[in-house]
Parts: structure tokens; sequence; C-alpha cells
């Protein structure tokens, strides 16, 4: 993407992770599957993933997706997280918008995938949206579980994305109807 603004612009959004339309990325070829963990699957406070979300990553690994779990969060959080899911590997201090934490969870993917293979869910503009669009992965944008339980780094995020929000509906008006209207009206 070629304009700056471009780049905070998801493929799509959904209400939540279980609302996206998982058979229609598989048909499309998506074969790996990046999954934020914090306000995508579970708020802050939350430790472990809940049985509706060890459900999903069921269901999706039997469609045939690898799921890896990717947070700018700690190794302890992560990993406590992480650990109830059966056969997924996860990335912490991913450092999300930059590309590193995105190749590490490429490396740690069972096989090479190619970009076109690869879509990532999470709740934040600068973040999830940014980073997954540098490496030229689908993406999904949610909207956030609990906002109220955002750490510090999270809230000042969601600041700056204001103002980015403002400035695609301003350039990109039918873009921003399809994709972020909604995200922007919680």
């Amino acid at each position: 993407m070629k304009n700056r603004l471009k780049k905070y612009i998801p493929n799509e959004f959904k209400e939540s992770i279980y609302e996206i339309d998982f058979l229609a990325l598989y048909e499309r070829g998506i074969r790996l599957l990046l999954i934020d963990i914090d306000n995508t699957l579970a708020n802050y406070k939350v430790a472990l993933p809940s049985e509706e979300n060890i459900e999903l990553v069921e269901k999706l690994k039997e469609m045939g997706f690898e799921v890896i779990l990717i947070s700018n969060n700690n190794f302890k959080r992560v990993s406590t997280f992480a650990k109830p899911f059966q056969d997924v590997e996860f990335v912490h201090y991913a450092l999300k918008p930059l590309k590193c934490g995105y190749r590490k969870a490429l490396r740690k993917a069972s096989r090479n995938y190619q970009k076109e293979e690869v879509a990532a869910v999470g709740d934040q503009l600068m973040t999830d949206v940014k980073g997954t669009n540098k490496m030229g992965f689908y993406n999904i944008l949610v909207r956030p579980i609990e906002k109220k339980t955002d750490v510090i780094t999270t809230k000042i995020n969601r600041f700056f994305e204001k103002k980015k929000l403002r400035k695609i509906k301003k350039k990109y008006p039918k873009l921003y109807e399809e994709r972020l209207k909604d995200y922007e009206s919680m």
C-alpha cells in the first residue's frame, strides 16, 4: 500500500472473532491464522482461555488451519493463556506493528506459508492492522472485548487510532464506511 493511511485499513471488520466467516477464509486459501489474545480472545484481566475460546481454536484446527497466538504481552501472560490449547504455538513480546514478531510466528509455523495463506485477527489498528498490512497478510479487525481493561500502552494507541480514523474518514470515505465505521462507533 503506497499511501501511509491505507496501512491502517483492515480487510474486514467483525463484531467479534466468533462472527468471522472462517470457511470463506479457508476457501480463499488461508491456512495460517495469527490470533491476538488481549481484547480479541479475552480481556486483559482474564488469565485463561474460556471454553468458547478453546472450542473455536479446536474447530479451526479441524477445518485445516494452523493457529498461532501472537501478542505484545509478556511471556508469563501469553504462555499461561496459551497452555490450555492443544498444539498451538505462541509469540510473546511480538512488538506489533514491527515485522519481527510476525516473522517469529512464521518461523514457529509447521511449514513455510506464503503471505497469501496467512490471515491475522486483532482488535487494534495501530498494532494488529498496521503490522499485518506491512507483512502483506489478510487481516480482520474485531471490536475490543472490554476496552476498560486496556493496559496503558493500548490506551495510548487508541488515542492515536482516533486521529487516524478521522483522517481515513476524510481521505477514504468509502473504505471507512465499509470497514471502519462500525469499529469506530464503539
